[in-house]
Parts: structure tokens; sequence; C-alpha cells
């Protein structure tokens, strides 16, 4: 992998403010950055600093979308940005999702609160060669109604038979809803586990979220009967300056960021500590 080491010279062309602390920008670099899901670039700010991030959209040369959340001094500084304000962007980085592992099988994909956003990447990718694979199930857990990002987008997919939606909730103050292609229920998103009807031996998954999620949710869809080779999971909360200078992703011996941050359990479990 050739690795530039100069931002490419990008704006930010428009920004959905419709969850708190997590947003969605659109950016438009001036060289073509096409960015397949599981991917990441490294964002910078013109004197403040540089963070990386992943794909939230199927892959465009033109523009890049990435949700956000508010949580440092970066990002807090891009949420004060404008549109068009000037910004810099390095990459693609990493090794993604495959999508020839999931060609001609069903696919699970489970996600816990930001880890939607890779996961929406993905979701647009299969849908795009739907032909090409089976059935699609999205398990997607967030703290509260409020905060399930791209719900409305979601819940017109399942309306449309293009998925199949299961939320969960930890807190809610009304009873949990239902309609038609998807409910909710609160608990943890393991809990939607419980009683689905899938193939694990033609299923493919794919995980994303906050570590814990990892700790309970990978072994179990191997107990499940899905085969390790065929769960994978993005350790990107780990990265850091994306090229493997800073050594901070480092785990089991791998470079997250250059050897992922997409890893089948399989691989995990052979990295101590990874999960």
């Amino acid at each position: 992998m050739k690795v530039d080491f100069l931002p490419v010279p990008a704006r930010v062309e428009a920004i959905e403010r419709a969850v708190p602390d997590n947003h969605l920008f659109y950016f438009r670099p001036e060289t073509p950055m096409a960015v397949e899901p599981g991917q990441f670039v490294e964002l910078s700010l013109p004197g403040v600093g540089a963070f990386p991030v992943s794909a939230a959209a199927y892959p465009s040369s033109t523009e890049f979308q990435a949700c956000i959340r508010r949580a440092g001094r970066v990002t807090s500084a891009l949420y004060r940005l404008e549109e068009g304000a000037p910004v810099g962007m390095r990459g693609p980085f990493g090794n993604g999702f495959d999508l020839e592992a999931f060609a001609g099988r069903d696919v699970l994909l489970v996600a816990g609160g930001l880890g939607m956003a890779p996961l929406r990447a993905l979701l647009q990718a299969l849908l795009d060669r739907k032909k090409d694979f089976g059935e699609i199930i999205l398990l997607y857990g967030s703290r509260d109604p409020a905060a399930l990002l791209f719900r409305e987008e979601l819940e017109s997919l399942a309306r449309r038979g293009q998925i199949r939606l299961r939320f969960s909730v930890d807190f809610v103050t009304d009873l949990p809803w239902s309609s038609e292609g998807f409910f909710c229920k609160v608990g943890l998103v393991t809990g939607l586990l419980e009683d689905l009807r899938f193939a694990p031996g033609r299923t493919t998954a794919a995980v994303c979220g906050p570590p814990a999620l990892y700790s309970c949710v990978l072994e179990e869809l191997a107990s499940l009967g899905i085969d390790p080779g065929r769960i994978y999971a993005t350790l990107e909360r780990r990265m850091k300056c994306g090229v493997g200078q800073c050594c901070h992703c480092v785990v089991g011996g791998r470079f997250v960021c250059r050897d992922g941050p997409v890893f089948s359990l399989a691989e995990l479990r052979s990295m101590e500590g990874a999960i």
C-alpha cells in the first residue's frame, strides 16, 4: 500500500445534525478518493489535529460520508465548523469488508451505537448488489430510540422488504414500538438473537460496536453455528496514526490499521487482547 503523508485538500459539503453529538458529515475531496466499507481515512483540521474515521456510506470517489461523535478536542473543533470549511483527508487506509465473503450467502449485521455507521456503508454495498446475496438481517442496539442512527432510513428499507430489522434500546419511556418489517425491544442487542430465525450454516456475519459488544456477541454467533471464519468485526477504535508508525493499535502482533481494521473471529482468537 502506498502511503501519502500529505492530506488531500477537502471541504465540509454538508452536515446533518439529526442526532445530538453524532452528526453525519459530508466531505468533498479535491482529488477523487473512494473508501470501501470498513476502510477509513485520516481526517485533519488545520492547526488542530487529525483522527481516523470510517466510511458511513457506499463508495463514491467525489464524496465521503462519516458519522462522527463529538468526543474530544479535534472532534469538538470539527463540530464548530460551518459548511464549506476546509479540512484535509489522507487515505483510504486498511482492509475493509470483502464482499466476496458474503456472496451467495445470507447476511447478519449486528451493530451497537455508533457501530451502525460503518455497517451502513456495508449495508449499502450489499443492497447495491442485492441479487448476489441472500436475506439481509440487521440487529441494532442503542441507548434509547433518539440515539438510533439512520432510523428512518432503516425502517424504510424494512418496510420495502429489503432487510429484516430488529432494534433494541437500553432505556425507553414508552412501550417498545413495532411496525411492518421491524420491531423494538428493551434490553441489550444480544437479546435480539434469542428467538431469531435464520440459517447459521449459510450465513456470514459482520459486527461493529463498542468493545463490550464484541466480548459477548462474537462467540455467541459462533455457538449458534456460524463459521468463525465468516464472522467479521472491525477494531477501528484502536487506531490512531493510520499508517503503522505509532504502534497504538498493535494487538496480538498485528497492526490493526494496516492488517485490519476488519478481522474474522478465527483471526481474533489468535490475537491475544484483541477482544
